[in-house]
């Protein structure tokens, strides 16, 4: 299959079933929704989404994140993972986010990565999400959904982004970010993925390799049974013979 169809498959199947995919990471301004992705990092959107609320009650804007520092912040993100380093990179964030922008999350991508905890990753989403900026952000999920798909065949974050980037339609972009993660979370998952539960198996490329190798494998350990089987049945016949021929000379 050609790479152009197996795209033109993914996005077909997506924009019918899935047309208003979203993140699932609870927010309600800019500024929620990049600390919510800074405390995502390594971390599950459910666990987020229960520290997030009273993190917000207590720092509701830039200004009140600026004031504080990382020991308090730790106190209400204590269960996230890497705890330490995250209430440092949201000290410092609310800091920059007060001082250079007037506490307004900036929609450049070199903007918001001046800011403590904000990779080219969650520059992308927020770019995407809040700003509808023509950008895909490439995290676990997508780059393995991706790759698995035979959407790309790339083994970095960046070179993964640039070929989404090369060969979706640009209004898909934003929205292909959240299909790629949903498929990766509850389906295409890492270490198993549910293939007897995928609508894309028929066009999948991991799919396709995997069964073929699986067939391949189960041919010929089928294959050396019966060579096991046929040695083990002529070793038993030829012990039969003897013991026929001893009875036959001793009755002589």
């Amino acid at each position: 299959m050609l790479k152009t169809e197996r795209y033109r498959h993914f996005v077909e199947y997506f924009s019918k079933n899935q047309p208003d995919a979203v993140t699932e990471l609870h927010y309600e301004n800019p500024y929620q929704l990049l600390v919510a992705v800074i405390l995502s990092a390594q971390c599950t959107d459910k666990r987020i989404n229960q520290v997030t609320p009273k993190l917000f009650e207590r720092f509701p804007d830039a200004a009140s994140l600026a004031a504080s520092d990382a020991d308090e912040i730790f106190t209400y993100i204590r269960s996230v993972s890497y705890p330490n380093n995250k209430a440092k990179h949201l000290a410092g964030m609310g800091k920059i986010l007060m001082e250079n922008f007037g506490g307004v999350v900036p929609s450049g991508l070199d903007e918001l990565q001046m800011m403590p905890g904000v990779g080219r990753k969650t520059a992308n989403v927020i770019a995407s999400v809040v700003f509808d900026a023509p950008a895909i952000a490439v995290d676990t999920h997508v780059f393995r959904v991706a790759n698995r798909l035979g959407l790309v065949r790339a083994s970095t974050p960046l070179a993964v982004e640039k070929q989404l980037v090369k060969n979706l339609p640009e209004n898909t972009l934003a929205i292909a970010h959240h299909w790629l993660i949903l498929h990766g979370r509850y389906i295409c998952v890492a270490r198993s993925p549910k293939c007897d539960i995928c609508p894309l198996t028929w066009f999948c490329k991991y799919y396709a390799q995997h069964n073929t190798e699986t067939a391949l494998l189960k041919a010929e350990a089928l294959k050396l049974k019966k060579v096991k089987d046929a040695k083990k049945k002529k070793a038993l016949n030829a012990i039969s013979k003897e013991l026929k021929k001893r009875s036959v000379d001793k009755d002589i």
